[in-house]
């Protein structure tokens, strides 16, 4: 049996979500990023505690097709943009078809419908929050930022920012009190 979980974004997302798993005395085959696998069906009156205990943590069980979709969409973006952006060696359009095994005007669509947004700048609001970050930390020059990020050019990533942002990155890195968004809430 497989649960679909949203807003699992991250390493200590399945590491948190398996400890409530564990706490339960469910004792899951494999915990993933939006997806948890059973061996056995869990009685209802189990499933709603654990959707209690999920929902207390930020987290929630997806029931229907629509969402486990465009959970495993977010859940892609974030991963691409968290983890393995510059390695991306075709384009988003086609990287999330073949993950998804669905023809991409199909997803943008349903994506536009529930989410009122595209994907494409959910996409750019990503990649904006994860500059903010490295801006934050300060080890990274704009460039390699850039380059991190798989931007054509420094000023393409500026432009993007400023449009996004209302400020330039080297405006963002000096004020640096602008706080980021939580992905979830992008």
């Amino acid at each position: 049996m497989k649960l679909y979980i949203k807003n699992m974004v991250c390493a200590r997302c399945i590491m948190v979500v398996k400890s409530v798993f564990e706490n339960m005395d469910i004792n899951p085959i494999s915990v993933e990023l939006g997806e948890v696998e059973l061996k056995h069906d869990i009685p209802e009156n189990q499933k709603q505690e654990l959707v209690k205990s999920l929902r207390s943590i930020g987290f929630d069980l997806i029931s229907d097709k629509k969402s486990k979709t465009i959970d495993k969409i977010k859940t892609l973006i974030i991963d691409l943009v968290q983890n393995k952006n510059n390695d991306l060696k075709i384009n988003l359009s086609n990287y999330l078809s073949q993950e998804l095994r669905q023809d991409y005007n199909t997803l943008s669509n349903l994506f536009s419908e529930v989410e009122n947004t595209t994907i494409e700048k959910y996409f750019i609001n990503q990649k904006i929050e994860k500059v903010k970050e490295l801006i934050m930390y300060d080890e990274l020059s704009l460039s390699e930022i850039a380059y991190s990020l798989n931007y054509s050019t420094v000023s393409h990533l500026s432009n993007q920012f400023k449009k996004v942002t209302g400020f330039s990155p080297t405006f963002f890195r000096n004020i640096k009190t602008i706080k980021r968004k939580q992905i979830e809430d992008l």
